[in-house]
């Protein structure tokens, strides 16, 4: 039997998994030209992921002082998926340290789980592209678990998705790591420790997040996963 202190992990995909950020600044600029917005560098986009596609075409927006309603925003937003459906996994690639940290994760018999706020179909699509899919107990997009009576989706910084991950993997012995508000916000929600991917696309200093542990790779993920315990 493993001495590690957790039965399973939940990861956040963008930022904290995979490098996502070139394909979805490419989705975020074609939406944005097709409503008359400057481009953005990708390094700016990056500022915005965490939230799932909608908020992050509306943060970018806001950034360049529009506001729109919603009939105008939606068909933007429309094209934005449509864009990214198409072209989701041109650029994006693992972080270094995440396949081999994932092997020996599942070596010590350590469930996995991916909880993010992308759209369920898309994070499939990706994580098989990238031949990732079979690694994962379950996947619990942004819109995995529909909508609540106010009508948003159950999503991150809500505990749902992650009382949902602890379900599906059948333990309380659960951690997740993530690299944003979003995340940390979730973790605390549902009472799990949470350790910050300090190299992703934190939207504040990794510092500040108020996680458990930090890492700077991927690779750190199990000795601060123990340091935990």
């Amino acid at each position: 039997m493993s001495d590690f202190p957790f039965a399973a992990i939940g990861l956040d995909l963008d930022g904290t998994l995979l490098d996502t950020k070139a394909d979805l600044a490419a989705a975020v600029n074609h939406a944005l030209a097709e409503g008359g917005y400057r481009q953005v560098p990708s390094e700016e986009v990056e500022g915005l992921i965490g939230g799932g596609a909608k908020v992050m075409l509306a943060r970018a927006i806001e950034a360049q002082g529009g506001s729109m309603a919603e009939e105008d925003f939606r068909p933007l937003y429309k094209t934005l998926l449509r864009y990214y459906s198409d072209h989701n996994a041109v650029h994006t690639a693992p972080f270094p340290g995440v396949v081999d940290t994932l092997d020996r994760l599942a070596a010590m018999n350590v469930k996995l789980a991916v909880v993010t706020n992308k759209f369920e179909s898309f994070a499939a699509e990706i994580l098989a592209t990238l031949g990732l899919m079979e690694r994962f107990v379950t996947l619990i997009g942004g819109d995995s678990l529909g909508k609540d009576a106010d009508g948003n989706f159950r999503a991150k910084p809500a505990a749902d998705p992650i009382h949902a991950a602890m379900e599906r993997c059948d333990t309380q012995r659960f951690a997740f790591v993530g690299d944003s508000s979003y995340d940390v916000l979730a973790a605390r929600a549902a009472g799990v420790p949470v350790v910050a991917a300090g190299y992703g696309y934190c939207d504040k200093p990794a510092q500040e997040l108020g996680a458990d542990a930090i890492i700077g790779r991927f690779d750190g993920l199990i000795p601060a996963l123990r340091g935990l315990a």
